[in-house]
C-alpha cells in the first residue's frame, strides 16, 4: 500500500514520525482554533457572528476539495518536498490572516490553509508509512493521525486561551511560529521519499474504484454518526445531564484526551486486522451512542460513555486510512488524501442532521440521529470487511529500487 524500507533505524524512523506528528498538530490546531475565537474575529472585522462562522466551513471545504486536487498535482514530487512546501505556504497563509483587515481575504486564507493541510496529510501518511517496515504501517498511521487528535485536546484549548489574552491575531501569530518550527523539524528529520511514477489518470483508476469508495462511504457514516451527537453535546449536557459552567469543559477535555488515546492505540489493531477492527469499532460507536441516550441524566455515566466514545471513534481512524490506501493498490498515492475529505464530509453531514433533529425537539434527538447513522454504518463495515486489494503483477527489481526511501 505504500513505500516501505528496512533501511531506516528505529530511532531515525521515530524522529521522522515525531516531525510529522508536529506538523499535523499545528495544522489540526488551526483547523478548529477559529471556533474558540470566533466572537473576537467577528468583533474585530465587524461582521456578524454567523458570517464569521463561514471561516470554519471554508477551511473544511478547502481540505475536502483542495486537498485531493493539490495531492493530484504534486503526485510525482518527492514527499519531503511537498511536506516542506505545504508547511511554508501554510505559515505564509496564516501570516496573511494575521495582517489582514478584510474579511474576504481572511476567508481566502482559510480555504488555502485547508487545502494545504489536505496535501500535507497525504504526504505525511506516505512518508510515515515509508520509514517503517510493513508490519508497523498501522502504528505509523496512528502517530500521524494523533497529531490532529492531540491538537483538539490540547492545541485548541491553549490557542483559545491565548486568543482571550492576546486577541485572535496573537493566537494565529503563535500558529505561524509553530508552523515554521515544524518546517525546521521536517526538512532534516524526514527522509526523501519519492513520489509515484504513475500518472494521475492511472492513480485515479484505482483510487476511485468501487471498493475504495465503499470504505470512504463508511468514513462518512461513522463521522456523521459521531458528530451528529458531538456537535450538540453542550446543550445535551446542559439540558439532559444537568451540567453547566466550567464543568462542561471538563467533560469536553475528557473526550479530547480519549480521542488522543484512541488514535495512538488504534494503530496496533490496524496492523493486526484493519477490516475486523472497523466492524468492532463501528459496533462500539453505536453502543456508545445508545448508552449516551439511555444514561444521559447521570453525569458520571455520561463522562464514562464520552471516554469510551472518544477511544472507539478515533481508535478506528488508523484502520480506515489503512483500508482505503491498501484497497487502492497502485492508486494509494492519490488515495492518501481521500479519507480526510470523507471525514470532513461526514462531519458536515452529521452536524447538519443533528441540527435538523433538534430544531423542533430536544438535544437528545441529536444523539438518536447519531445512533441511527451508526446503526447503518455497522452492516456497511461488515460488508466492506470482505473487500480485497487488487491483484497486481510483482514489481520488477528496477521499480523496487526506485521506491526506496532516500531515492530521487
Amino acid at each position: 500500500m505504500s513505500t516501505h524500507t528496512a533501511g531506516l533505524a528505529p530511532r531515525r524512523a521515530n524522529l521522522a514520525l515525531a516531525a510529522l506528528f508536529g506538523g499535523m498538530f499545528v495544522m489540526g490546531s488551526v483547523e478548529l482554533l477559529v471556533v474558540g475565537v470566533l466572537d473576537l474575529v467577528a468583533a474585530d472585522l465587524q461582521v456578524p457572528i454567523a458570517t464569521a462562522g463561514t471561516l470554519v466551513t471554508a477551511y473544511a471545504l478547502g481540505l475536502a476539495v483542495g486537498g485531493p486536487v493539490l495531492t493530484a498535482l504534486t503526485i510525482r514530487l518527492n514527499r519531503r518536498t511537498v511536506l516542506a512546501a505545504a508547511l511554508a505556504l501554510f505559515a505564509l497563509a496564516n501570516l496573511v490572516a494575521v495582517l489582514t483587515t478584510g474579511y474576504g481575504l481572511l476567508l481566502g486564507t482559510r480555504v488555502l490553509a485547508g487545502a494545504l493541510q489536505g496535501v500535507f496529510i497525504a504526504a505525511a501518511f506516505a512518508a510515515g508509512t515509508a520509514v517503517v517496515p510493513p508490519e508497523r504501517t498501522g502504528r505509523a498511521i496512528s502517530v500521524v493521525i494523533s497529531g490532529v487528535a492531540v491538537s483538539g485536546a490540547v492545541g485548541v484549548p491553549v490557542g483559545t486561551l491565548l486568543g482571550q489574552l492576546l486577541g485572535w491575531r496573537g493566537s494565529f501569530t503563535a500558529v505561524v511560529v509553530l508552523a515554521v518550527l515544524a518546517l525546521v523539524a521536517v526538512v532534516p528529520l524526514v527522509p526523501a521519499v519519492p513520489g509515484t511514477t504513475a500518472g494521475v489518470g492511472d492513480q485515479a483508476r484505482y483510487a476511485f474504484a468501487p471498493r475504495v469508495l465503499a470504505v470512504l462511504a463508511l468514513h462518512v457514516l461513522v463521522f456523521a454518526s459521531v458528530y451528529a451527537a458531538l456537535t450538540y453535546i453542550v446543550p445535551f449536557l446542559q439540558t439532559v445531564t444537568g451540567v453547566s459552567g466550567p464543568l462542561i469543559s471538563v467533560f469536553l477535555l475528557a473526550y479530547g484526551v480519549a480521542t488522543a488515546v484512541g488514535s495512538f492505540g488504534g494503530g496496533r489493531f490496524a496492523d493486526r486486522d484493519a477490516a475486523r477492527t472497523l466492524v468492532v469499532a463501528t459496533t462500539g460507536t453505536a453502543l456508545c451512542l445508545l448508552a449516551l441516550y439511555l444514561v444521559g441524566s447521570v453525569p458520571v455515566l455520561v463522562a464514562l460513555v464520552l471516554l469510551a466514545l472518544g477511544v472507539v471513534a478515533m481508535g478506528m481512524t488508523p484502520s480506515l486510512q489503512y483500508r482505503v490506501v491498501s484497497l487502492a493498490g497502485p492508486g494509494g498515492g492519490l488515495a492518501q488524501s481521500m479519507p480526510a475529505s470523507a471525514v470532513n464530509i461526514g462531519i458536515a453531514v452529521g452536524s447538519s442532521a443533528g441540527g435538523a433533529a433538534i430544531a423542533g425537539s430536544t438535544a437528545s434527538a441529536a444523539v438518536l440521529t447519531g445512533l441511527a447513522l451508526a446503526a447503518v454504518a455497522v452492516p456497511v463495515a461488515w460488508a466492506t470487511s470482505a473487500l480485497r486489494p487488487p491483484a497486481l503483477e510483482p514489481r520488477t527489481a528496477a521499480e523496487a529500487d526506485a521506491c526506496r526511501v532516500g531515492g530521487r
